[in-house]
């Protein structure tokens, strides 16, 4: 070795001691040395701002906290879990831009949208993957796809609503909806409910529309006034819906109301409280059955019904469907991952989750070829009423929706 060479050595041996000690530290603990940094990254679309935002906040900050109840059970294969939020800012446009940005890292999943338009935005893009876990309860994913859907379909939620009307004998029903893909959905779904046997004794006897931008709907609570409806069923997203319950309000009638599910949380009853019917009712998943003396659950449902209740008051964050949206579909998506080979990709979890039965959230116990693409059905459904003394939702009925009292 030459003398110059032996020089250069000894000038940068203080500079090598610092690299070469935390080499062999990490060699000695069997870890690569960037190992510990490592996350399992799951990818999430929602409405962070815009007219979807009341939704996609409050799913946002129930995920965090789901975030860390996976993370407390050891994350994914080892890893710990990190959701990345991408805001679609209430826009389909936007959402299938973000989508396709995402697609390229080859994930096997993507988490989202919240509103139904900005979900079937998206869908396309996953015809062959990754797979899409959509928040909205308004969509239906073709048998066998990639896109999977939580919480019980809205068509579930009316089934419950109208069952639980036939029983309090409330036979003539208004109908009021938006005149965008979640209103049009809600009409095509309670006028085929209408005309099924179980329901020959109920009679829509009006059926109005308005836009989700128009600020009153006096003309058509008049002709619900007309008409001597017995309840009102009004399918209206965020503001549309405070649209309806101060029109009904301001006109002096005092009927139920049922409510869109995307109305059921806990900011639009506080923000809307001057002016919400003083009987609202919403259809919803057997979370809102937690704790009900009365109402039967599986024991594994209402373990992690407990769970989340606890996890969710720890973080001085309200039940509500926002919540409920930001807990099963991440917790079941990492069990999934968990069941399946590291490194598993976007068939072999679609392939895992048409076949999957058993799992026990807080909405019910899922079964995946009982219901394809949802998990979740009419023997999951309960009707819940807002009670504006205790500003909390109090159930009504049995799941199915038999009135709990007559």
């Amino acid at each position: 070795m030459t003398n110059r060479r032996v020089a250069a050595i000894g000038k940068a041996f203080p500079r090598l001691v610092p690299a070469l000690f935390a080499m062999a530290l990490a060699a000695g603990m069997g870890l690569h040395p960037a190992a510990a940094a490592e996350t399992f990254d799951l990818d999430v679309i929602i409405p962070l701002s815009g007219g979807g935002a009341f939704l996609g906040t409050e799913e946002q900050q129930t995920i965090q906290v789901t975030e860390r109840a996976i993370n407390e059970q050891g994350g994914i294969h080892g890893k710990p879990v990190r959701f990345i939020f991408h805001d679609d800012q209430s826009s389909p446009q936007i959402a299938v831009q973000l989508a396709n940005d995402v697609i390229q890292t080859h994930p096997p999943i993507v988490f989202g949208s919240t509103i139904s338009a900005i979900c079937n935005a998206m869908s396309p893009l996953m015809r062959d993957g990754p797979v899409q876990y959509c928040f909205s309860p308004s969509i239906h994913p073709a048998p066998g796809g990639y896109v999977f859907t939580s919480q019980i379909a809205s068509n579930d939620q009316q089934s419950a609503l109208l069952r639980y009307f036939r029983f309090k004998g409330w036979s003539r029903i208004a109908l009021i909806t938006t005149t965008d893909a979640s209103g049009q959905d809600a009409e095509r779904s309670i006028t085929r409910l209408l005309q099924t046997p179980e329901n020959r004794d109920l009679k829509l006897v009006e059926n109005g529309h308005f836009n989700p931008t128009d600020v009153s709907v006096a003309a058509q609570i008049e002709r619900i006034r007309a008409a001597n409806a017995e309840v009102v069923v009004s399918w209206a997203t965020a503001a549309a819906g405070a649209t309806v319950f101060r029109g009904l309000v301001q006109a002096g009638l005092d009927l139920p109301v049922a409510a869109s599910g995307s109305n059921m949380t806990y900011s639009q009853m506080i923000q809307y409280a001057a002016f919400l019917p003083k009987q609202l009712y919403f259809g919803v998943s057997a979370w809102a059955a937690a704790g009900a003396a009365n109402i039967d659950l599986p024991p594994a449902v209402a373990a992690e019904q407990k769970l989340f209740f606890a996890l969710i008051a720890k973080a001085g964050i309200h039940a509500d469907i926002g919540a409920d949206l930001g807990w099963d579909p991440e917790r079941l998506i990492a069990a999934a991952l968990n069941k399946l080979p590291p490194g598993a990709g976007a068939a072999e979890l679609r392939n895992y989750l048409l076949h999957l039965k058993g799992y026990a959230g807080i909405d019910g116990m899922y079964d995946f070829e009982a219901v394809p693409q949802r998990g979740l059905d009419i023997s999951d459904a309960l009707v819940v009423r807002w009670d504006s003394q205790k500003k909390d939702w109090d159930p009504v009925s049995k799941l199915t929706g038999i009135p709990l009292t007559p």
